[in-house]
């Protein structure tokens, strides 16, 4: 069986976990801020918060940029759930911006129109979750610019592009957003078991996911009202979450930091290796911007209808039944039963994304892939396709 994804745990990553096991810390202690600066200093930003999941490091970036119930967040269709999710979390509106269909990221053209749209009516976005689908960072000057014009605020959902690189600067850097947003769950470019991570340049927007990621209580002195009293004292001050992190979740990550930019460059040679063996196929292959350094988190094609009557589930099927565990990502978040009953959501909303779901396939992708697997999988996927 070859899978979608797979994680590497090595002995180091076992021993550094196991230091956290004979430590007197193993919740929320020395080992989080370690992971915080290392993953920091990686990408160059001033600051850095460790939560439980990429989930909860949407929705704390949400509410400390001040997303409130009856606001606006806009995203990606393609994508998973949480990227929009955050901002139900908070009471606002969910609404999508198309994808561009030779990048699969946000168009910014098309992002450019609704922003029009939107300003006649009445009602422009508080937020932009500007996903960076497989790990292909979106282009994000057009996006910047337009929300400074529009007065938007921007994340960067980058659970999938930690490693990767977009104008030179690391991902991550927060020079074009206000927030950056990382995974690590087992599936992508490194792993801390679950677990993720904020980035921003303001310290501010820091202390207000600090503060809302254990339970809006703080023990700074100069946020609490009283300040007459012991070391004991704190003060709830927000109502918060319990999204931190654990040692156990940092060490594990921070050991996965040495092997990062080795991971991406493997990943590399993986996709190298599909793009060669895949050209003449009936495919539609991902493509890179010449700016961009992704991280490759996935590698997912797309049939070409116009060279081929093979069906997606028939591709699907085969390849299960020959140990190969392609998936799917994503199914339209608009496509959603939640989605649709909530906001009305109707097929034909967003074009490209709906063209690109419909014949997506993702196919094994991760640094320990094997050249002999790589190849059983593109000679199995040529014997269905070609029959």
């Amino acid at each position: 069986m070859i899978p979608y994804a797979r994680q590497e745990i090595v002995q180091q990553d076992i021993d550094a976990v196991c230091a956290v096991l004979s430590s007197d810390f193993l919740t929320q202690g020395p080992a989080v801020p370690v992971f915080e600066d290392a993953v920091r200093s990686y990408c160059g930003a001033r600051e850095a918060v460790a939560v439980n999941s990429a989930t909860s490091a949407l929705h704390i970036a949400c509410l400390a940029l001040a997303l409130k119930e009856g606001g606006l967040l806009w995203t990606s269709p393609i994508t998973f759930v949480a990227s929009a999710n955050c901002g139900l979390y908070c009471g606002a509106d969910v609404d999508f911006v198309d994808i561009d269909p030779v990048t699969w990221n946000i168009s910014p053209e098309a992002l450019e129109q609704k922003l029009q749209s939107a300003e006649q009516a009445g009602r422009l976005p508080d937020i932009l979750v500007a996903v960076h689908f497989t790990g292909q960072s979106c282009d994000m000057e057009p996006l910047h610019r337009l929300s400074v014009k529009y007065g938007f605020k921007i994340i960067e959902d980058a659970s999938h592009a930690i490693g990767g690189a977009h104008r030179a600067e690391p991902i991550g850097s927060c020079r074009y957003c206000d927030v950056t947003v990382f995974s690590f769950h087992p599936v992508k470019i490194i792993t801390s078991g679950e677990g993720g991570m904020a980035l921003t340049n303001s310290a501010e927007i820091a202390e207000r996911m600090r503060l809302y990621r254990s339970h809006g209580v703080t023990r700074n002195e100069a946020c609490m009202h009283r300040r007459d009293v012991g070391g004991w004292y704190y003060e709830q001050i927000d109502l918060g979450y319990n999204y931190r992190m654990t040692d156990i979740l940092a060490a594990l990550g921070s050991s996965q930091m040495k092997r990062l930019d080795a991971y991406v460059d493997a990943r590399h040679a993986v996709f190298a290796r599909y793009q060669a063996r895949l050209a003449d196929l009936p495919l539609i292959l991902p493509y890179v911007e010449s700016f961009n350094r992704s991280a490759i988190h996935l590698y997912p094609v797309v049939l070409d209808n116009s060279r081929t009557d093979i069906s997606r589930r028939d591709v699907y099927d085969a390849m299960h039944k020959h140990g190969v565990k392609v998936n799917v990502h994503y199914i339209p978040v608009h496509f959603q039963p939640h989605y649709q009953e909530r906001f009305g959501f109707e097929a034909g909303s967003f074009p490209n994304a709906e063209r690109f779901y419909a014949g997506c396939l993702s196919l094994p992708m991760y640094a320990t892939l094997k050249e002999e697997e790589q190849d059983f999988v593109c000679s199995t996927l040529r014997g269905i396709l070609l029959g």
